[in-house]
């Protein structure tokens, strides 16, 4: 197939596209057009999402895969695709929908049916689901709760400047929603077609000192992949907040090598 000359990277929750801030631009230097796209409402800077989170509280997840699956549309060929924690649920499904030559998930967010719960992550997410009110509003994090769940391996100090560059609330409803996916009957909004065999590629990959999604998390996600494509899972050192750690530019330079290596051209979706 025509090598991918396009990397989309599809951001999490608590962030924006700044997140990607330093991967963009290395991208950018190894010759390829990088595409973050925004949650739709989510365009305008973090300071203002902070101030008013009222886009935070809107967007559903039909809403951001259908703006998702039109950007990599209008491509002239499928792209890689890489999302970091929610954002790497939202690769997995683009995948299931026939997008994409390759999809790299970092630090990703569980889909539906995997069931493992580890306590870190239990005390990571405890700000938003210890309150049943949460279900319908935004919810961030405060200093303390980010450097846990998102900067753990970082000092106070790089940790705060790192909350105040990148931080803001996340989704209640969708939040609230995914944690309750396993309790609903039907699929929910992270549900992905595990046997699908036309799907592109996949790797997972995961900090090993991640509080909020940690590796166990990866391994099992990807051990509920039964067909025959490619799924694997590499480990990095690390937090959740893998993007922006130090070492980052090998886990991008990792991530990029093996999409390159393991792209395919998809079924069309």
């Amino acid at each position: 197939m025509t090598r991918p000359d396009t990397i989309v990277l599809v951001h999490g929750f608590w962030v924006t596209p700044r997140s990607w801030e330093h991967w963009i631009h290395h991208y950018e230097q190894r010759g390829f057009r990088v595409l973050a796209p925004a949650y739709p409402g989510f365009e305008v800077e973090v300071e203002a999402l902070n101030a008013d989170p009222a886009p935070i509280e809107a967007v559903t997840v039909p809403q951001i895969i259908a703006h998702l699956e039109a950007v990599v549309s209008e491509l002239d060929r499928p792209p890689i695709l890489i999302g970091h924690s929610a954002g790497g649920v939202f690769v997995q499904i683009l995948l299931d929908h026939g997008f994409g030559a390759a999809g790299v998930a970092i630090n990703s967010a569980p889909t539906e049916g995997v069931k493992v719960v580890p306590l870190s992550q239990v005390k990571a997410t405890f700000p938003v689901l210890k309150n049943p009110a949460n279900r319908h509003k935004a919810v961030g994090f405060t200093e303390e709760q980010w450097r846990y769940a998102f900067a753990n391996t970082f000092g106070e100090e790089e940790s705060r400047a790192l909350y105040e560059r990148y931080h803001i609330p996340a989704s209640g409803p969708i939040f609230w929603g995914s944690a309750l996916a396993n309790v609903h009957p039907g699929k929910d909004d992270n549900w992905v077609n595990y046997d699908n065999e036309a799907r592109a590629p996949l790797l997972f990959i995961s900090g090993n000192e991640d509080h909020l999604m940690p590796p166990k998390i990866q391994r099992s996600n990807a051990k509920h992949y039964n067909a025959a494509t490619i799924t694997e899972v590499k480990e990095f050192e690390g937090p959740h907040l893998l993007p922006a750690a130090p070492g980052w530019e090998e886990v991008a330079d990792s991530a990029l090598d093996w999409a390159l290596e393991h792209a395919v051209q998809p079924s069309a979706a």
